[in-house]
């Protein structure tokens, strides 16, 4: 498995380098579905590339974002077509090929009826979660809008957390994964307290246009 994230690593770095943009979009999308492509050599090597201002760092943000966002569609609309028994019957049969388990599928499905929407948001920060948790919310008919919201929300925090780490490091972004391990649970944290903010400032907000 180390082998195959090195080699993908390193094909991951020649799309960046050829094609830019375009080539995030693509590889994020490809991350989501296909959750061996290691999200933490895409993002943090395209903000290693902003720092030397080859790229723009709100691009590569946007770019990590929509290829999420498109990713996670993907997984989406295989959720709500082939309804729960018809995708652990394709996880059984060929999510080896992708080295995604029922075990892995079935927790993601404890992540979504735990914590509904908001799973949507959190699931981003967690390996693997973070690719299937849309297949229950697709299966459960959660409305697309607000799957689309809470995911480019969720998303986007962490592509920017991303691709700052690797501004910061720069030539060092490799080393991204031997800090943010040890602090996953601290990201969370983090997280929630943006997530519970932003939705509060939300009801403020509407409160205060009610009462007006």
């Amino acid at each position: 498995m180390t082998g195959i994230v090195e080699t993908l690593g390193g094909w991951i770095q020649e799309v960046i380098l050829a094609i830019g943009y375009p080539g995030i979009v693509f590889l994020m999308a490809a991350e989501n579905i296909f959750p061996p492509v290691p999200s933490e050599f895409v993002l943090p090597f395209a903000g290693a590339l902003s720092a030397r201002d080859e790229l723009i760092f709100w691009g590569v943000g946007a770019a990590g974002t929509a290829g999420s966002v498109i990713g996670a569609l993907v997984l989406y609309a295989v959720g709500y077509f082939a309804r729960e028994a018809g995708v652990r019957r394709i996880v059984v049969s060929y999510g080896k090929y992708a080295f995604i388990s029922e075990n892995d599928l079935d927790r993601a499905t404890v992540w979504f009826e735990r914590y509904g929407e908001f799973a949507i948001v959190f699931g981003r920060l967690i390996p693997i979660i973070r690719s299937i948790i849309s297949i229950p919310a697709g299966y459960t008919r959660m409305n697309l809008l607000k799957f689309l919201l809470y995911t480019t929300f969720g998303t986007f925090i962490w592509s920017l957390i991303q691709v700052y780490m690797g501004w910061v490091l720069g030539e060092n972004w490799q080393t991204i994964t031997e800090i943010t391990e040890p602090y996953q649970n601290a990201t969370l944290i983090l997280m929630v307290l943006i997530v519970v903010g932003f939705f509060g400032w939300r009801a403020y907000k509407w409160r205060k246009r009610r009462n007006a």
